[in-house]
């Protein structure tokens, strides 16, 4: 962000920013010109998977009965999840699921957590593609754990044939198709992007147009000054969303878990 606000007061970047900023180009030194199989956001993905594995092994390599600063933040978390969320959403089922509501929620949050740290300043997230992907993982295992449990015919009959006369049966089953097997992985990606999207949008125009104003015209420096402190603002209400928003990724997902194992939709 930072750098393409000296970019800007150099006079050499257009104004506003285009959503073209997001595709980034490859950070690989002989990738071709166009090549964006390996991004700066590629390598975010892959530094948070890092940092989570190395952080849970190096946490519970050596487990203590009474335990150390990191081996409490690592069990802080997995309770928190397993807890206020599968728990909660699923009963004492809920607790063999703890394990991937942890992961995605860790996932989530540090990748979108990279939107406000110096140097990385976007979430993946910020990019369809990624919630994509981990909205069709929700969405596998909710099908998936709802046909084990009971059964593929079963299952679909649940989902699709809602407790109604017959005459309206053929109104409803349409629009449970779309809501259960369409909508639920549809919105579950979009709501991340949209959040994560408009906030690194929100965050890079208060940050630049800042620039702008200050080298347009120097009458406008107190201007330019408001719009800083805007971004400072706006980078703690940000904070927030981001916390929020791996939140009810992870909830929608245990919601979902659980309409599955429900013996009636």
């Amino acid at each position: 962000m930072f750098g393409q606000a000296n970019v800007l007061a150099a006079g050499q970047a257009a104004f506003p920013p285009s959503v073209e900023d997001f595709y980034l180009p490859s950070i690989l030194p002989w990738g071709a010109h166009d090549s964006y199989w390996f991004t700066k956001i590629t390598a975010m993905v892959w530094v948070a998977v890092g940092i989570l594995i190395i952080f849970f092994l190096a946490t519970y390599r050596k487990p203590q009965l009474v335990p150390t600063k990191k081996q409490w933040l690592a069990e802080s978390i997995y309770g928190f999840v397993r807890n206020n969320i599968a728990v909660d959403m699923l009963g004492h089922r809920g607790v063999r699921f703890a394990p991937y509501f942890t992961t995605l929620f860790c996932f989530v949050l540090l990748t979108n957590f990279f939107a406000i740290v110096p140097l990385f300043q976007i979430s993946p997230n910020s990019h369809i593609a990624f919630p994509a992907i981990l909205a069709v993982i929700s969405y596998v295992l909710f099908n998936y754990i709802g046909i084990r449990q009971h059964g593929f015919v079963k299952y679909f009959k649940n989902s699709l044939v809602p407790p109604a006369p017959w005459f309206i049966l053929p109104l409803l089953i349409p629009i449970e198709l779309f809501s259960t097997f369409i909508v639920r992985p549809f919105s579950l990606a979009v709501r991340l992007f949209a959040n994560m999207f408009a906030g690194h949008m929100l965050l890079l125009v208060f940050t630049l147009g800042g620039f702008a104003m200050l080298s347009a015209n120097a009458w406008l420096a107190p201007v330019s000054v408001l719009s800083w402190v805007m971004t400072i603002a706006l980078t703690f209400l940000e904070f927030l969303v981001i916390c929020l928003q791996a939140y009810v990724f992870t909830v929608l997902t245990a919601s979902y878990v659980q309409g599955a194992l429900a013996d009636e939709h």
